[in-house]
């Protein structure tokens, strides 16, 4: 470790997630995807939806991991998506088990799934930035941009 990373950490600075913790992450989701697609999980929630893992952020000491999961499909509510993350954390000591043949790692970790809002709050911008207001705020940025 280098000395600005380690004074960093030492004046109590936040730092992002470690290189291990982002391979172990990618590892994780990979290998989820492949157990959620093979294998039927006996819920009626799960019963036919699609569903994406988004991301996977593990804990420093890799034990514990936060799978960021997106319901699929047009007409999904925020119901019907909370169902699903139920199921999913209902079903974990299967999934894990699953998984844990899927992967090389010393410790299977704990699995919780919730749902990633990002999608949800793209959309929300996105429909910021369609309103006919703030589209003229933004040209008349542009304006006086282009006079400076």
């Amino acid at each position: 470790m280098d000395d600005m990373s380690r004074n960093a950490k030492t004046r109590g600075q936040l730092t992002g997630p470690s290189q291990r913790q982002l391979r172990a992450g990618e590892l994780i989701r990979h290998a989820l995807v492949e157990v959620l697609r093979e294998e039927e999980i006996a819920d009626p929630a799960l019963a036919g939806t699609s569903l994406t893992i988004t991301e996977v952020r593990m804990s420093p000491d890799l034990k514990h991991a936060i799978c960021f999961v997106e319901v699929l499909g047009a007409g999904v509510t925020g119901a019907r998506t909370g169902d699903v993350i139920d199921a999913l954390n209902h079903a974990t000591k299967f999934v894990r088990g699953r998984l844990a043949r899927n992967i090389d790692m010393k410790f299977t970790p704990d699995l919780k799934f919730i749902h990633d809002e990002s999608f949800n709050s793209a959309a929300r911008m996105d429909r910021l930035f369609s309103d006919p207001k703030v589209q003229a705020d933004l040209r008349q940025d542009d304006d006086r941009g282009d006079e400076a």
